[in-house]
């Protein structure tokens, strides 16, 4: 269940914890095709998460708690999935647990927090954010890349890469919030920390 928000912190947050020991080197060589099952899974299930919250936000003043917690809770495994095939844990995603992945959205009071015309327009106001999670998602790509071989040869993850593509997750995470979720109207800050 999520929790309130205290002030400072953006509604959307989101840690995965830093495997201190080794990593399964057989696993990370065939990472890309042992994650393809839980990207089939994700890929059914999550193609629609904000036109329904939108609708009820724009008509009815509304985010059924429900719906918040279907998001939820399938932002949750998608995170899952990712960190996953960014190479970050061995342990296959599941489909319910909180494994490795802590990530919390706030339920948003509509009538106060939430302005009932802006989701018309979140998806457009976020362009510069798709434009700069468009070049660090390259350098992502490439870290990961990087962390690939480091892995198969010290059987560790980088920290420093680790860390930046955690960051990297997180912001995504707050654009995801805004845009699509629905769940604030404050507008993502540009950082990768927390």
């Amino acid at each position: 269940m999520s929790t309130t928000s205290t002030e400072g912190t953006y509604p959307a947050r989101l840690s995965i914890d830093f495997q201190e020991g080794g990593l399964d080197r057989l696993s990370t060589f065939f990472r890309l095709f042992w994650a393809i099952p839980a990207i089939i899974v994700l890929t059914l299930v999550g193609s629609a998460l904000s036109g329904p919250a939108a609708l009820t936000i724009l008509f009815r003043q509304k985010y059924p708690q429900w719906w918040f917690d279907f998001n939820l809770q399938l932002t949750r495994f998608s995170t899952r999935v990712v960190a996953y095939a960014a190479l970050m844990t061995d342990r296959y995603p599941s489909t319910d647990e909180e494994q490795s992945v802590h990530l919390d959205l706030d339920y948003p009071n509509v009538k106060q927090d939430l302005n009932r015309w802006l989701p018309l327009v979140k998806w457009l106001l976020a362009i510069p954010h798709y434009i700069v999670m468009a070049v660090l998602g390259i350098g992502v790509a490439v870290a990961v890349l990087i962390a690939w071989f480091a892995i198969l040869f010290t059987g560790r993850y980088p920290r420093g890469i680790f860390n930046f593509v955690e960051g990297f997750f997180r912001w995504g995470l707050r654009v995801q919030a805004y845009a699509f979720l629905l769940v604030t109207d404050s507008y993502p800050p540009f950082r990768l920390s927390a």
